[in-house]
């Protein structure tokens, strides 16, 4: 079967048809930003969803986890500037109201309205903003609002996140969309970030959750800013079939459009996330190949992206080669120093363990200057491999992270 091309698409997580939303400013955040989100379906279908690995999962987390076992949503609120994490038993109180007041007021279950929250940790919410803005925040539903929501999930992030595709499925254009925050505790396995997809497609739930996995680990579990990862990290995605397409089921040969389309968008918003990492000045693709196994070659390249040493030699353009020798060697797998290939945007410096020399060294000095490089490490054992974008560590993340709550 010939997959239909992908077309860039206008309007992010609001692109799909039959989605609305609406961003405001409530009085969770200090400033006057905007800091409440809802995105709402004008009918229900089946969503899925990731969450965070961390086990200080926030509220809106285990709420979200509870409300996915029914497998079918119609809405999604968010707050920013608390994490509403960490806060015991008046947290999860906390979440379930947000969730029914967004329930009452557009007449659906309260099990159809999922739930995110990301900012500080520790801290109880203040309902009592929230529920005075709900009236606005609904009212401000339309069709062009995805651009306020995607503002209003924003913490540390200085760019909003929004993407779009479509694509020709069973005779009928399907789109998918999304909005996401991310730019500090990035991390595989999930990070601090928030990403809700949309899609007009019709789509069986267990087709949708294992295709939404598989976008994830090719996307958002592929990058790394500073090795943390969150209390509150959530992607989820909501099918509403308006789209008209025959119900796409597992192994049908029109369910990997759908994914292509899935990868696309979360591979863009994820690629957003590193290139507006705190402080970030270099963005690093990190390919690890030659591994016995895809294990082994997923701990190397995230012991390299994590390491401090490696980020900081990043930010001080430095090719400085050995530290990633050095953070192979510790990374806890199979590796044969004699068998080591390592080269800097396709030029060598190191080939079957031993280094090339000055003239290598001059060339990969000019390479780590630019904002954007690849660097590919064979570890000359197998044939498996991993892949990660990975930053550098500035001055500026220090600042940022050592007045966060300020």
């Amino acid at each position: 079967m010939t997959r239909s091309p992908l077309t860039a698409t206008r309007g992010g997580v609001t692109a799909p048809r039959g989605f609305v939303a609406a961003g405001i400013h409530c009085g969770i955040k200090k400033k006057r930003v905007l800091d409440l989100a809802l995105l709402v379906s004008e009918q229900s279908g089946p969503i899925a969803g990731v969450f965070t690995t961390n086990r200080m999962a926030a509220a809106s987390v285990t709420l979200n986890k509870e409300n996915l076992r029914r497998k079918t949503g119609q809405a999604v609120i968010v707050n920013s500037g608390n994490a509403n994490a960490f806060t015991g038993k008046q947290g999860m109180a906390d979440a379930e109201e947000m969730a029914d007041l967004v329930a009452r007021r557009m007449k659906i279950a309260p099990h159809m309205v999922f739930v995110g929250s990301t900012g500080v940790i520790g801290q109880t919410l203040s309902m009592a903003r929230i529920r005075q803005g709900m009236p606005a925040l609904v009212t401000q539903l339309r069709r062009t609002g995805g651009h306020d929501a995607a503002r209003a999930i924003l913490t540390t992030d200085l760019k909003t996140k929004e993407v779009a595709y479509s694509a020709r499925i069973g005779g009928r254009t399907v789109t998918v969309g999304g909005m996401a925050k991310g730019s500090g505790m990035i991390h595989p396995d999930m990070a601090t970030m928030l990403a809700y997809l949309t899609t007009d497609a019709a789509v069986e739930q267990s087709a949708l959750q294992h295709a939404l996995a598989q976008a994830v680990n090719a996307s958002f579990n592929c990058i790394s800013v500073d090795g943390d990862s969150s209390t509150n990290d959530t992607v989820l995605c909501l099918a509403n079939g308006l789209a008209g397409n025959p119900v796409l089921r597992k192994g049908s040969a029109a369910l990997a459009t759908l994914q292509q389309l899935l990868n696309r968008v979360c591979l863009e918003l994820a690629m957003k996330m590193v290139r507006d990492g705190e402080g970030v000045t270099k963005v690093v693709e990190l390919v690890v190949s030659g591994a016995r196994t895809h294990a082994d070659a997923r701990q190397v390249v995230k012991t390299i992206g994590t390491s401090l040493l490696v980020k900081t030699a990043f930010f001080g353009e430095d090719a400085n080669w050995g530290r990633i020798i050095a953070a192979i060697g510790r990374a806890g797998v199979a590796a044969d120093p004699g068998k080591i290939g390592l080269a800097f945007d396709g030029v060598p410096m190191v080939k079957a363990g031993k280094p090339l020399g000055a003239p290598a060294q001059r060339k990969i000095d000019r390479i780590v200057r630019s904002k954007e490089f690849t660097i590919t490490i064979d570890l000359g054992l197998g044939s498996s491999s991993a892949r990660l974008w990975t930053t550098d560590l500035s001055y500026e993340y220090v600042r940022i992270n050592a007045s966060y709550r300020s």
